[in-house]
């Protein structure tokens, strides 16, 4: 069976999402640097040779700087969730390379407290977070990516509470 592949004929970028729950069954939801009013889950992609609960793992790190002893992995995903760039970004971001993504999701329960969440990282890529109920961060998602997050939430929703 070929590949599936995206808008173009050109590929889905692999890419490894986290869904952060606390204690209270919020979500973690960071507003994006790139777009004010457009919040998101940490994700990014995934490198070479790396699984997906190990990028989820590094992607936490990198966009939340909450370390990994602060959180507990509930669950995986059991499948791929895709989705296709608008056709006003397709070629013009990740280089031109890909018409979307798939997305392998992971839950993930917070351990820790509020002041370990440090969005201030090397990169950042979000310039205000929240825990939102998951209903709220779906409708502030934009919109061409709320299709996957009604996905996710639905995979995760018995757990989310």
């Amino acid at each position: 069976m070929a590949e599936r592949t995206g808008p173009g004929g050109l590929p889905y970028r692999p890419c490894a999402g986290v869904v952060l729950a606390n204690a209270e069954g919020l979500v973690f939801a960071g507003q994006r640097l790139d777009r004010p009013g457009a919040w998101q889950m940490p994700q990014g992609g995934i490198d070479e040779g790396e699984t997906p609960r190990e990028a989820a793992l590094r992607e936490l790190v990198e966009e939340t700087g909450i370390g990994v002893d602060k959180v507990e992995i509930v669950a995986e995903a059991p499948d791929w969730v895709y989705y296709d760039l608008p056709p006003e970004l397709v070629g013009k971001i990740w280089k031109g390379r890909f018409g979307g993504q798939r997305q392998k999701w992971v839950l993930m329960r917070f351990l820790g407290q509020d002041e370990d969440v440090r969005i201030d990282t090397d990169h950042p890529e979000f310039d205000r977070w929240c825990w939102m109920p998951a209903a709220e961060l779906i409708a502030s998602i934009v919109p061409f990516k709320r299709a996957v997050y009604e996905q996710v939430i639905a995979a995760f929703g018995d757990r989310l509470a």
